[in-house]
C-alpha cells in the first residue's frame, strides 16, 4: 500500500472526510481538543501496533473506511452488528468475508474510552485510523476533520447496492464511484 498511495487516493479519502459531515454534524481539526485531547494519540497508537504485527492491516482498515463511506457516508454504519430492528452491513455481498480489521477499530475504541469515555463517536475512530493507517504504511499524513455522529442504524440493502462487487465490470466500477463523486482515477487509485 506505501508504494501504490499516490496522491488520486489521498484525493479519495479527503474528498470522502470533507463530504461525509452526516447528521447536521460541524467538522473540524479540533472538535476533541479539549473534550479529549488524547484521542488521535490512542488511535495513532493501536493502529502503529497492529501494522507493526500485520502490515496487510493498514490497506484492510482504508478499506474498512471506504466500504463505511460508500453506504451512509461516513457514518460508522458498517461497525453496527445486526439487531432486531435491520440487518447489518458487515455480511452483505461485498462486505461478508471481505472487509477485516474490526478487532483493530474495536481495540481503538476501547483505548480511546479508557481515557475519555463515550466522547469520540466510532464513525471518528474508523476515520483517523484510516488516516493513521496510511501513514504507518508510508502515505502521507493530513488533518482529519472530525465530530461525525455515530449511525444508529445500517443499510444491508445499500451495503448490496453501493460498494462495488468484485465480480463488477468497467462500467459498473465507474458508474458506482461516478455516484460517489470520483472519478476512474480515483476508482484506480483506490483498487492499487
Amino acid at each position: 500500500m506505501a508504494a501504490g498511495m499516490n496522491a488520486s487516493a489521498l484525493c479519495f479519502v479527503l474528498l470522502v472526510v470533507m463530504a461525509a459531515g452526516g447528521a447536521s454534524a460541524q467538522l473540524s481539526t479540533g472538535f476533541y481538543s479539549s473534550s479529549c485531547p488524547g484521542a488521535l494519540g490512542a488511535v495513532a497508537s493501536v493502529v502503529q501496533s497492529a501494522v507493526a504485527k500485520e502490515p496487510r492491516m493498514g490497506a484492510s482498515i482504508l478499506r474498512l473506511f471506504f466500504h463505511d463511506c460508500f453506504v451512509q457516508g461516513c457514518d460508522g454504519s458498517l461497525l453496527l452488528d445486526d439487531t432486531a430492528s435491520f440487518q447489518g452491513e458487515k455480511t452483505a455481498m461485498p462486505n461478508n468475508g471481505s472487509v477485516r480489521g474490526f478487532e483493530v477499530i474495536d481495540a481503538i475504541k476501547v483505548a480511546v474510552e479508557n481515557i475519555c469515555p463515550g466522547v469520540v463517536s466510532c464513525a471518528d475512530v474508523l476515520a483517523i485510523a484510516a488516516r493513521d493507517s496510511v501513514v504507518a504504511l508510508g502515505g502521507p499524513n493530513w488533518a482529519v476533520k472530525v465530530g461525525r455522529r455515530d449511525s444508529t442504524t445500517a443499510s444491508f440493502s445499500g451495503a448490496n447496492n453501493n460498494i462495488p462487487p468484485p465480480t463488477s465490470g468497467l462500467a459498473n466500477l465507474t458508474s458506482l464511484f461516478a455516484a460517489q463523486g470520483l472519478s476512474q482515477k480515483d476508482m484506480v487509485a483506490l483498487s492499487e
